[in-house]
């Protein structure tokens, strides 16, 4: 499979992982990779020593392309840009921001980048400001979310910028990545999905959560805090909605490192278990290279099952 994204990015699929702290590990983006798409280290929360680290890691477990993710919001985050392009690292992801500022020192370096957009207004922000692809993420998504769904935001980022679309927020199989390229994706970012295989290195109650959950056991938090974030449906996440109408900066206190709590403890009592309306859609866990190779063979015989029907 050949698109823009798979030939700046030298990969066989066009499938990259999302940026997701604490769960974006080595050994889960070193699979993703593995299997043919683009897998990406989520610096989340680290500082420049550990994200080196990390990469470093990362290349012992493959030889093929990988990506990182950095977030506006790190207090890192110049530290962290001068980490990827010490290293070397071929691909970097925004998230949380708009980071064109940065990504003319990255393109000096050759550093493929691509920004997750929540608007087509930041698209043609960071594709003036040399973005060579935007992630283009709807509200469906798990973690910090923007206000319009996939369906919409795809559709109409794609007709207003010329650098290639990622589609990104509840894509979890083949019809879903179908749906997305016939709304002017050129690839896909997938983050639930990867969470709930093997080689994830969360926590297994956080996992369980995942494949037991539906379409409607999501919930948003963080809306009165200005940083709104989709996690599964936990009386942890309830508390936290009624606590934020009430009193934000105690909400912002008790949600301090919850997400950390869910990944390495899978602590369902403080733990935000961060996910997309996607993990409705996941009955199983089972390694990266399955996952990629189903949504592959799905995606390719929606399209056959089009052309068929077409030819009628």
């Amino acid at each position: 499979m050949k698109t823009r994204v798979t030939e700046l990015l030298k990969i066989d699929y066009p499938i990259i992982m999302g940026g997701m702290a604490w769960a974006g590990t080595p050994k889960l983006a070193a699979a993703v990779s593995e299997a043919g798409g683009l897998g990406v280290i989520g610096s989340g929360a680290m500082n420049p020593d550990e994200l080196r680290e990390a990469i470093n890691e990362t290349r012992k477990l493959t030889e093929k392309p990988f990506g990182v993710n950095i977030m506006m919001a790190s207090p890192y985050v110049e530290d962290l840009i001068k980490t990827v392009i010490d290293e070397k690292v071929g691909v970097v992801t925004f998230g949380a921001g708009n980071p064109s500022r940065f990504i003319p020192k990255l393109k000096e370096k050759g550093i493929v980048v691509f920004p997750v957009v929540a608007s087509d207004s930041l698209a043609r922000l960071v594709e003036r400001a040399g973005a060579d692809g935007v992630i283009a993420e709807g509200m469906e998504s798990g973690g910090h979310v923007g206000e319009v769904t996939t369906f919409v935001l795809l559709n109409r980022v794609s007709r207003v910028v010329r650098i290639p679309v990622i589609g990104a927020g509840g894509i979890a199989d083949g019809r879903s990545m179908a749906a997305a390229f016939v709304l002017g994706a050129e690839a896909v970012q997938m983050g639930t999905r990867f969470l709930a295989s093997e080689e994830s290195e969360v926590h297994p109650e956080y996992k369980r959560k995942i494949l037991f959950s539906s379409i409607r056991d999501t919930v948003v938090t963080g809306l009165e805090l200005g940083h709104p974030a989709r996690v599964l449906r936990t009386p942890f996440a309830r508390s936290i909605k009624e606590i934020e109408a009430k009193d934000p900066l105690e909400a912002e206190k008790i949600l301090v490192g919850s997400l950390r709590r869910a990944v390495l403890n899978g602590d369902v009592q403080t733990g935000s278990f961060m996910a997309g309306q996607s993990a409705g859609l996941i009955e199983e866990i089972v390694p990266v290279k399955e996952i990629v190779r189903r949504i592959i063979e799905e995606f390719l015989s929606v399209f056959k099952s089009f052309c068929k029907e077409g030819e009628q």
